[in-house]
């Protein structure tokens, strides 16, 4: 069995950005083909919401996502011995499934900026910005329905299961918001579904579509699982300490919404007197002030939670490669899918 560590030299063509892009270069032409055959109004929103242009329909220069979970299912293709460009169709559909996913998120968290701008539904109102999110999950069921490679089949149900567990996990996320007795076991099993869900499929899909059985498959899905909770355990701690330049949403954004992160779980579930001035703050039945929210900052801090969860994503990397080489034995050849789990762990805003 080979031996994965992050620690290692880019070779040229394998940093994670080359990854990123060569994959967006194959799926945007499919997003964009799929997305102009939806009906003018869901269209209009959807192109919005992806950055390819403005609220009039002229075209815009704004950023884009990063394109993190169809990279993942081209890298796994390859990694396993598959040709990328045969699993373009899937790495399309799991684009669409995250972004009908963040569109619908950011209605339920009311959040009002995405990529440094407006949210779809702050431009087009909840209405438009929900009915576009589940016509891009259905563009994303008929492009794999429409494919006739072999894997699509099982690929349709892997994805429509994804979809399932994705919801599940943002109904536990929004009940956590009515309890105060949240265990970081319930938090962490949240977090899988939410994030580690797509993740996981989109890897276990690359593995599908490079013809690998089944065992390889669920190593796959094991390894973009572990890979999702390190990533939602940096991306809580960005919620909390994260640069609004950089991130394009309000400094401290989860502490205003006074969510139950993943940092903040293990802050108030420490015993310490930091985590109980925490739980405090959390109570108070009016909005914070920046004092306030600069208090709640020191108290996950100091309660151990922003240590607890820079570790714990360290804990779930070993994890995810541990899973990649059981389904990867060369290390090698799953070069890129180290660079993209590399790029996860290193974000720092």
């Amino acid at each position: 069995m080979g031996i994965f560590t992050l620690e290692r030299d880019h070779r040229e063509g394998h940093e994670a950005e080359d990854v990123l892009a060569r994959a967006r270069s194959l799926v945007d032409p499919v997003l964009r083909a799929a997305v102009d055959s939806l009906p003018g109004s869901m269209r209009k929103v959807a192109g919005y919401h992806f950055g390819w242009w403005e609220a009039d329909g002229t075209l815009s220069v704004a950023p884009s996502g990063k394109a993190i979970r169809p990279a993942l299912v081209l890298a796994a293709t390859q990694a396993l011995g598959g040709t990328p460009a045969s699993a373009t169709a899937a790495a399309a559909a799991a684009e669409l499934v995250h972004n009908f996913t963040l569109l619908h998120d950011d209605v339920i968290d009311r959040d009002e900026t995405r990529r440094h701008r407006p949210t779809a539904w702050r431009v087009f109102g909840t209405t438009e910005a929900i009915l576009a999110g589940d016509a891009m999950h259905s563009l994303a069921l008929r492009i794999l329905a429409e494919d006739a490679h072999p894997a699509a089949r099982p690929a349709v149900r892997r994805l429509a299961d994804c979809v399932v567990e994705l919801c599940e996990g943002q109904q536990i996320d929004c009940a956590f918001e009515q309890r105060s007795d949240v265990s970081l076991t319930e938090c962490l099993a949240m977090a899988e579904a939410k994030t580690g869900a797509l993740l996981g499929a989109a890897c276990a899909i690359g593995a599908q579509y490079a013809g690998a059985g089944e065992e390889a498959a669920q190593a796959m899905d094991g390894f973009g699982r572990e890979i999702g909770l390190a990533f939602q355990l940096i991306d809580d701690l960005i919620g909390i300490w994260g640069d609004p330049a950089v991130t394009g949403k309000p400094v401290g954004a989860d502490l205003v919404a006074r969510k139950k992160s993943l940092p903040v779980v293990a802050a108030l579930s420490s015993g310490t007197a930091e985590g109980a001035r925490l739980a405090e703050l959390y109570a108070l039945d009016r909005q914070l002030t920046q004092e306030e929210l600069a208090q709640c900052a020191a108290a996950v801090e100091g309660a151990g939670g922003r240590g607890w969860a820079q570790g714990e994503s360290c804990e779930r990397m070993a994890a995810a490669l541990a899973q990649l080489a059981i389904a990867v034995p060369e290390p090698a050849a799953a070069d890129e899918l180290l660079a993209l789990a590399e790029l996860v762990t290193r974000r720092t805003h």
